[in-house]
Parts: structure tokens; sequence; C-alpha cells
């Protein structure tokens, strides 16, 4: 009984580093994907993450099955995060241009915007002024008479699975920045919500030097900043 009891001890004992180990695997894969994905985009291929989280390819197909299952995961973490970002720029400043390049700064220094899903930054112009079927309307977008309406495109790519309710969430919160300073006289007339997160998209670079990298994004965001905001007429 004595035996049995030890062997039951041991076999504990074994499992518990085996799920630690997982668990830590995990983290390492997730990491690496977004340092991958954001460096070289989600055409990246799995071998390039198993090498920088340090891991065999097996381990990382192993929690993810397929390499969609696993830009899924990056891309919906991404979108959640800018998402969360938004509305704590929308809830804690009170004035509109100052919520606005609050998001974008706390966004582009994240370097969530290298790692957004298609879906979410090619929201078009509709020729026709509709919103097409089954296509998701960009919410609390204003548009310009004669514009057309706008309408997020459907991407047919490795992240076209990415879930719809997110990426609805940030266009609404990011739509709600915009209008609000839109409304104050403080953002150009003609700037979309599609305009707001292709600066994120684009004022994140990648470069191998960190500090480079963050002053780089910081004199973008600077230049870009001022070529939204509107300006006195004369």
């Amino acid at each position: 009984m004595s035996a049995a009891a030890g062997n039951g001890r041991g076999d504990s004992a074994r499992t518990t580093p085996l799920r630690v180990d997982a668990q830590r695997n995990l983290e390492h894969v997730l990491r690496a994907a977004r340092e991958v994905f954001g460096e070289l985009g989600y055409g990246a291929p799995m071998e390039d993450v198993a090498r920088r989280a340090r891991v065999g390819v097996g381990t990382v197909y192993r929690r993810f099955p397929s390499k969609d299952v696993l830009v899924r995961r990056i891309a919906e973490e991404e979108t959640s995060r800018l998402t969360d970002q938004a509305r704590a720029a929308l809830g804690q400043e009170d004035e509109p241009w100052s919520a606005l390049s609050r998001f974008l700064r706390t966004s582009v220094a994240s370097g969530a915007g290298r790692l957004l899903p298609p879906q979410v930054l090619r929201v078009g112009v509709a020729e026709d002024g509709t919103d097409g079927a089954g296509e998701a309307r960009v919410p609390q977008q204003r548009v310009q008479p004669g514009s057309g309406g706008l309408r997020l495109v459907p991407e047919q790519s490795t992240v076209s699975a990415v879930d719809d309710a997110g990426a609805a969430a940030l266009l609404e919160v990011v739509g709600q920045l915009v209008e609000r300073a839109r409304a104050a006289g403080e953002l150009r007339p003609d700037v979309s919500v599609s305009d707001v997160l292709l600066v994120i998209a684009t004022a994140a670079p990648s470069l191998p030097d960190a500090e480079q990298q963050a002053a780089a994004s910081e004199r973008l965001l600077d230049i870009l900043l001022e070529g939204l905001r509107s300006r006195p007429a004369g």
C-alpha cells in the first residue's frame, strides 16, 4: 500500500512539471508569433515561429493544429488590445483631440498596428453608396456628401476568420473617437476610421534596433498627427 501511495505521489510529481512546461511553451510560442508576424507579416511560416520560440515545430502544431488557428489567436488578441486602448482613451480624456491622439500614441507604441488583420484595415468606399450584403457597416462613421458609404471590405486571406464581433467592436469605438474629434473641429472632415487605423499600421515600423524603432515611430506619428489635425481656413 505504501509502495502504491509512493508511486501515486511520484506520478503526480512527474505530471505537474509537464503542465508547467506546456504553459511556458505556449507563452513562448505566442510571444514568438507576435514578433515574427509583426516583423514579416502573417505570411511567415510556422517554422520561423518555432525557431524564434526555441521549440520544435511539432510543439507549435500540438497547440495550434494549423497556421490559421495561430494567426486567428494573435489577430484577435491584438484587435482586442486596440479596442481596450481606444475605450480607455475615450473614457479618460475629456478633450476629443487628446483622446484621439492618446489612442494613437498608445497603440503605435504597443506595436499592435503591425498585427491588425487585413479585414479591419481594409475599410473601403462602396461606389454605389451601399454596404453590400452581409458586410459589416463601419459604425458611427459620417461620410462627406457624394463620397459613398463606407463598408468593411471582406478579406479572403488566412486572417479572414477573425471574429467579426471583435472587429466591429474596434471599428465602433474608433468611430466614436473620430466623430468626437471631427465634431469639435479638431480633425480634418475628410479623415475616416480607416485613415486612423492605417496611421496605427504605418507608424509602427519594424526596425532591428529597439531605440531606433521607438524614435522612428514617435517621429512618424508626430508628422501623421499634424496631417490629421484640422487647421483654420486662411
